[in-house]
């Protein structure tokens, strides 16, 4: 942090997480001319340590999700990246991030499943204690195919994916989708599903996700008449997808005890503050961009105004939003420094004016993040 004169401060771990921690006051100070070479690191490790409940599992309070590692399509992955991807994974579990977000569809044509695969390769090659690779969480959800009809083939869909993670036991094991909008009868076998891969011990804890409040309650009733708690609910939440069904989801999450995971916490990259309607991503997401962007306007300039009140970037500011809504937030990384930026994240807290400040500004944006197709009531 840099002072108005010829001296740089040096700060305490805490103070450098507060807002107003620059007082030039009594501490040591060091000449400019040692600017150049000293880096002050963008997070400190050990304020990322604590952790917080999901179920009988202790996780970070921010995981990472891993939609793009195997997804060619929508997020151009080669596998040239997969090395610095085992550097993301390294570097999030040294800095006390141990919860990662997959599917067995994650991965596009002949890297179908990539995902998961990286994950056990990176869990098996880190060069970390093996205490680290055991507090480490998989999330793993498992796709509501059409020929997923019984209770058996869920159980085996997971088994598969135990395979290709190279784990003895999944964390948390994810019904990914909903089918109660279009085949009620396979939405009850796939919860049979659930109810099997933990007595099993396939999975510590069962979750849902893109489900909605009305069809997030009755799979908890159904479920908790078969002795299996609902540990987690995933679903998109952000500062562009606030509407009252996430919000009655959170309040139904908090009241049975259930966590909220928070995915697209970035809106796909739209909060990253790095897209204009002059200068959209590749792929199909310049489409979503192209309609959504122009009004947000008064969103990024709220941000951006909290981040450089803040001494934060914009998606620290946004994830971190997040994260004083009580859900955790699983952002996306492709690169280090996309996960050290995130890990910026933590560690401090928006205030509620600017909480408000923020909300204010997403209710003035005339669009809002197109929601899953299979989210449901």
């Amino acid at each position: 942090m840099l002072m108005a004169s010829s001296t740089l401060t040096l700060l305490t771990p805490a103070a450098y997480f507060s807002p107003l921690s620059f007082t030039p006051q009594s501490e040591a100070s060091v000449p400019s001319s040692l600017l150049k070479s000293l880096k002050l690191p963008p997070f400190w490790p050990w304020q990322n340590r604590r952790k917080v409940k999901m179920g009988p599992l202790s996780v970070s309070p921010m995981g990472f999700g891993t939609w793009a590692w195997g997804n060619q399509l929508l997020w151009g992955y080669q596998e040239s990246m997969d090395s610095d991807l085992q550097r993301v994974f390294n570097l999030a579990v040294e800095n006390g991030v141990n919860l990662f977000d997959t599917a067995d569809s994650y991965g596009t044509g002949r890297l179908n499943g990539q995902s998961e695969k990286l994950l056990g390769k990176f869990i098996k090659d880190f060069q970390g204690k093996e205490q680290g690779q055991d507090e480490i969480v998989i999330a793993a959800k498992f796709a509501a195919y059409p020929w997923r009809l019984t209770p058996g083939q869920f159980v085996d869909a997971c088994k598969a994916s135990m395979e290709r993670l190279q784990i003895e036991q999944i964390g948390i094991g994810q019904l990914h989708w909903s089918t109660a909008n279009y085949a009620p009868l396979q939405e009850l076998a796939l919860w049979d599903g659930l109810v099997a891969m933990y007595e099993k011990g396939l999975v510590r804890a069962v979750g849902v996700s893109n489900y909605g409040p009305k069809q997030l309650v009755k799979i908890h009733e159904y479920l908790t008449a078969r002795g299996v708690p609902l540990s987690s609910a995933q679903v998109q939440f952000s500062l562009l997808s606030m509407g009252e069904d996430q919000f009655e989801l959170k309040k139904i999450c908090d009241s049975l005890g259930i966590r909220l995971i928070a995915y697209s916490p970035l809106g796909l990259g739209m909060l990253t503050g790095k897209y204009t309607p002059s200068k959209l991503p590749r792929g199909p997401r310049s489409f979503l961009f192209r309609q959504i962007l122009p009004g947000l306007k008064p969103l990024l300039s709220s941000l951006e105004d909290i981040a450089q009140r803040r001494r934060k970037t914009i998606p620290q500011v946004a994830i971190n939003w997040c994260l004083c809504k009580g859900a955790i937030p699983i952002p996306g990384v492709k690169t280090v420094e996309q996960a050290e930026e995130n890990l910026g994240a933590l560690g401090w807290r928006l205030s509620g004016s600017e909480l408000l400040q923020l909300e204010n500004a997403a209710e003035e944006s005339p669009k809002k993040m197109i929601q899953n197709i299979f989210q449901t009531r």
